[in-house]
């Protein structure tokens, strides 16, 4: 693996950079105790899921679309019981979300200090462009990022659009995350590098059951590996 050609090194932000999806799963938990009397927890969970994957195209990804969904979730499952208390509760919870404070992950600060002397660094995240923003400047890391990028999506097509603005080539940049689905995969088509670092819980629809077997891809245990690396 030649690394001497990367110039730009990207991060993802959510679980990344910072404790996010731990919230999203607190917030399932006390979502389907509240609405138990309709339905088994566990299935209440997959109905909540599958409300929040239908509606990725229409809301997005973020703390707002997940606080809608629940309260469709809610509505179908609860129909004309639909009450004033659970409408309270879903929207309080939403806000409780957006309120937590920002946990930047261990390392992620003395790796992102001893990079920039080398690299131009950027975030490349997805999600609302309010509430991630909102985080970077609560992180206290915004001054290492040459960048940000906010996108709806982190496809192939998106990856290639940053790469042009960044003005470099696609094997000129490396691309860091937590998702191999979202951080990995995408990158390595168009011919960049991508370094995987797993966070403990990672959303059902970001996980890849296949292994990946690429040359310009690497596994990583933690953040600090990166300092041994490049």
């Amino acid at each position: 693996m030649d690394l001497n050609k990367i110039k730009v090194i990207a991060f993802d932000a959510d679980d990344t950079l910072w404790v996010n999806e731990t919230f999203f799963r607190d917030a399932e938990i006390a979502f389907a105790k509240h609405l138990s009397d309709y339905g088994d927890e566990e299935d209440i969970v997959r109905k909540l899921l599958d409300t929040e994957i239908r509606n990725l195209n229409t809301y997005g990804y973020g703390i707002k679309g997940f606080t809608l969904s629940m309260l469709e979730t809610a509505h179908r499952l609860m129909g004309d019981s639909m009450n004033a208390e659970t409408t309270a509760f879903i929207l309080d919870k939403g806000k409780q979300m957006l309120a937590e404070p920002v946990e930047v992950l261990p390392y992620i600060e003395e790796v992102l200090e001893e990079l920039s002397k080398k690299y131009k660094l950027v975030v490349a995240t997805k999600g609302d462009l309010l509430d991630q923003e909102r985080k970077l400047i609560k992180s206290g890391l915004i001054d290492y990022f040459h960048h940000v990028e906010i996108v709806s999506d982190k496809k192939e097509t998106q990856y290639k659009k940053l790469v042009k603005h960044l003005d470099i080539e696609p094997q000129e940049f490396l691309m860091i995350g937590n998702s191999l689905k979202s951080d990995v995969i995408p990158v390595l088509a168009m011919g960049g590098y991508a370094f995987h670092i797993p966070f403990h819980t990672t959303w059902s629809h970001e996980q890849v059951d296949d292994e990946i077997n690429h040359s310009k891809f690497r596994a990583l245990n933690s953040a600090k590996e990166l300092l041994d690396i490049l």
